[in-house]
């Protein structure tokens, strides 16, 4: 299963989009959505950091404490 991950700075609390940094990484289908999310901040390089977290279904929204960016992890649709 391929996650993409875009990482992007925030404006006010929302996401700004005025840079922006994708990733892609392939997980085992059987993978739980929080060993995605420490795959995912492996990624990124938000290991040790924490994170406000979110999940919305088929997207997992990462908040850093003390940062103003934002991070969307996205799945592929399970069908």
């Amino acid at each position: 299963m391929r996650v993409a991950v875009e990482v992007t700075d925030t404006f006010g609390g929302e996401a700004n989009y005025s840079w922006v940094r994708r990733y892609a990484f392939d997980v085992i289908d059987a993978s739980s959505k929080y060993s995605v999310v420490r795959r995912a901040k492996k990624e990124i390089g938000w290991t040790g950091c924490r994170c406000l977290t979110v999940g919305y279904g088929d997207m997992v929204e990462l908040r850093p404490h003390g940062q103003c960016q934002v991070a969307f992890i996205t799945f592929p649709d399970e069908t």
